[in-house]
């Protein structure tokens, strides 16, 4: 199977945070984090994450 650059999957960006897969579907339960379904498999994009950690970076420093 190949795999799409810029293509997450939440254990792939649970581990990037550092979280579990629980608090990463809160975050997209919650729309704090970008997602999109591929049939049933839930995916981020690089970009996603990284505009989340942007935002997250921003509001710490304010």
């Amino acid at each position: 199977m190949a795999v799409i650059p810029g293509l997450l999957n939440v254990d792939q960006v649970a581990t990037r945070l550092q979280v579990s897969r629980w608090t990463v579907y809160n975050l997209i339960r919650s729309r704090e984090l970008a997602s999109l379904t591929i049939g049933r498999c839930r995916r981020i994009t690089e970009t996603a994450l990284h505009d989340y950690i942007a935002r997250q970076t921003e509001r710490e420093a304010a």
